[in-house]
């Protein structure tokens, strides 16, 4: 995640802490601490967590994948934590058998051939 976004995303969150004060408690804490709602620097931060809002909007969409913490390489095909998970479900389709198939016959074979020199 870019600095930009982590910015805005602190920013966001102090939003949102300062609107819970207000619904909980009545209490406008950016007011309180820069001499209230009508204050320069009190609409100045007002100003930059609407726009660290408007910044954290494409956070809902975005796809995480510089994530280098999951190590992904000896997971299960049909794992949920995948990064392109399989949507197959138990009512979908059956997984086809045929290499398997294929593979018990060659192992026949193999025996097969092995009796014919003795």
């Amino acid at each position: 995640m870019s600095v930009v976004y982590r910015i805005a995303l602190v920013l966001v969150i102090i939003g949102a802490i300062n609107w819970g004060f207000i619904g909980f408690f009545r209490f406008d804490l950016v007011a309180y601490l820069f001499g209230g709602q009508t204050a320069v620097l009190s609409r100045w931060i007002y100003a930059f967590i609407g726009l660290a809002g408007l910044i954290s909007l494409p956070i809902l969409v975005m796809r995480f994948d510089e994530d280098e913490d999951l190590d992904t390489t000896d997971l299960d095909p049909y794992s949920r934590i995948d990064r392109n998970p399989s949507y197959g479900m138990e009512a979908g389709e059956e997984a086809d058998f045929i290499e398997v198939k294929t593979t018990e016959v060659k192992k026949v074979e193999k025996k097969d051939s092995k009796n014919k020199y003795k």
